[in-house]
């Protein structure tokens, strides 16, 4: 038997970093012409990334790919100083697509490093955004994934120590692990505004409200979307069955028997 009733979350889907990122892109092809090349996928969403390659767009990780005198554009994550180093020296013509609440991070950094700070960036490893954040400095800035790690990162000094967060991150884990932070160095400044973005809040705070009143939730995004697995992750915390599917083909009809209510979201870098 077919579910009864379908609850929307709102908001759900595309910020508007997301937007941004990709009108960037469609307008870089719309006037140059393709290819354009883009480091990395502009949004972890695999119908934005296809969508856009069959327009000209050319998604790559390493700069030596990218012929010379080509139009580049950085992704919405962010990309490390070194990365933007060398784009510049190969003579590219560059576009930045990074979130601008992600440069607000970035800023914070670079601001606080030239008064002596050290960082603590709550985050995971691997995440491009996390690499470019990271990439501000040459030294100086500690990545912890969970509270275990707060125990065990070492700063060079303590006076002057500061938090900074990736923005997708779940924001019930982020106030767990910054709390961690400052029970071991009271001294730490916090960002004056919580890096995570409202988008990946509001959207966390929609599951919250929605994953009670329903049997099942299922929120739409790619695997490589850190938002989006927050979403899933959240739901199945509050005790809610959860499951993330790219499109309606992955959805499985077992999931829905003896199920009456469904919660749809969707993650900030999906279409919806």
């Amino acid at each position: 038997m077919a579910p009864s009733e379908v609850l929307l979350a709102e908001p759900r889907g595309f910020c508007a970093g997301v937007d941004r990122a990709i009108e960037i892109v469609e307008r870089a092809l719309a006037k140059f012409g393709a290819p354009i090349y883009v480091r990395h996928e502009i949004v972890h969403n695999t119908y934005v990334v296809n969508d856009l390659k069959a327009k000209g767009a050319v998604f790559i990780e390493d700069l030596a790919d990218v012929p010379p005198g080509s139009t580049l554009i950085f992704s919405a994550h962010g990309v490390s100083k070194a990365v933007q180093d060398e784009a510049r020296a190969r003579g590219f013509d560059i576009f930045d697509a990074t979130c601008p609440l992600v440069t607000k991070v970035h800023v914070e950094v670079a601001k606080l490093a030239k008064e002596g700070y050290e960082f603590i960036m709550i985050g995971h490893k691997g995440h491009p955004e996390v690499e470019g954040t990271m990439g501000q400095l040459s030294s100086g800035i500690h990545l912890v994934e969970d509270v275990a790690d707060v125990a065990r990162v070492q700063p060079l000094q303590v006076d002057k120590l500061a938090v900074v967060t990736q923005t997708t991150l779940s924001v019930d884990d982020a106030a767990e692990i910054a709390a961690a932070v400052r029970a071991r160095f009271p001294k730490v400044r916090e960002p004056k505004q919580q890096d995570i973005c409202y988008a990946t809040q509001n959207r966390q705070d929609a599951v919250k409200i929605m994953s009670p009143q329903v049997d099942i939730v299922i929120v739409v995004g790619s695997p490589t979307s850190s938002n989006s697995n927050r979403l899933r992750e959240l739901a199945q915390r509050l005790g809610t069955e959860s499951y993330m599917v790219d499109s309606a083909n992955e959805l499985q009809a077992a999931w829905f028997e003896g199920k009456s209510r469904v919660g749809l979201t969707a993650g900030a870098s999906a279409p919806h």
